[in-house]
């Protein structure tokens, strides 16, 4: 109960980024801290939205794909074997869950635990899937380095979606019509530093 509050009281993901930030909070969260499990949301769902929604679902199968992969996360809270893979496990369980959703055209079948346990066969590649895995680490890698304006605006664009830019740009308190160009200076920049993260291999 102490480790709780004291978590609560001095978070001790603040100032962590990346794996570092969301291994931090994963042990919190196992210890039974709330604030630790909202730290994780509101970081990682525009991450798993991005992936459901880039599986080909509409936004409201989206939003239920979301919903089942952070109470799939929750349910096996104890059992993920290395905090620090939290973002590939997210990756690869959305993608999972979003490929069923829309083969199947299923919108509630929540994910049972046989599928939370046999996730990492379910890629008919390992090679391709550590591919994969590399190349998310680096993107969120360089994610963390950009500035933190580039982070927010880039985040709140994925999660509203392009035809919410007025809500953007009230939350950043940007004019409208300055989101679209920002957002594409923000991606070249990312860009450019997954090129140098990424530059050998």
């Amino acid at each position: 109960m102490t480790d709780v509050r004291t978590a609560e009281a001095d978070p001790p993901w603040e100032g962590l980024q990346g794996a570092e930030r969301y291994a931090a909070c994963m042990h919190a969260a196992r210890a039974g801290s709330l604030i630790a499990r909202s730290a994780l949301v509101k970081d990682l769902t525009p991450l798993v939205w991005h992936v459901a929604r880039g599986n080909g679902l509409d936004r409201a199968s989206a939003e239920d794909v979301v919903q089942t992969v952070w109470l799939a996360l929750f349910s096996h809270l104890h059992s993920l074997a290395e905090p620090k893979a939290l973002a590939g496990w997210l990756i690869t369980t959305t993608r999972r869950e979003a490929q069923r959703v829309r083969t199947k055209s299923v919108n509630d079948l929540p994910l049972t635990d046989e599928m939370a346990e046999q996730l990492t066969s379910t890629q008919p590649q390992p090679e391709d899937e550590a591919l994969r895995a590399d190349r998310d680490t680096r993107l969120w890698r360089a994610f963390g380095e950009l500035p933190e304006k580039c982070q927010e605006l880039l985040r709140l664009t994925v999660l509203a979606g392009r035809s919410e830019y007025r809500l953007v740009a009230e939350a950043m308190q940007m004019k409208r019509g300055s989101i679209g160009p920002t957002r594409g200076r923000c991606l070249t920049t990312l860009r450019e530093l997954l090129d140098t993260e990424g530059g050998g291999g």
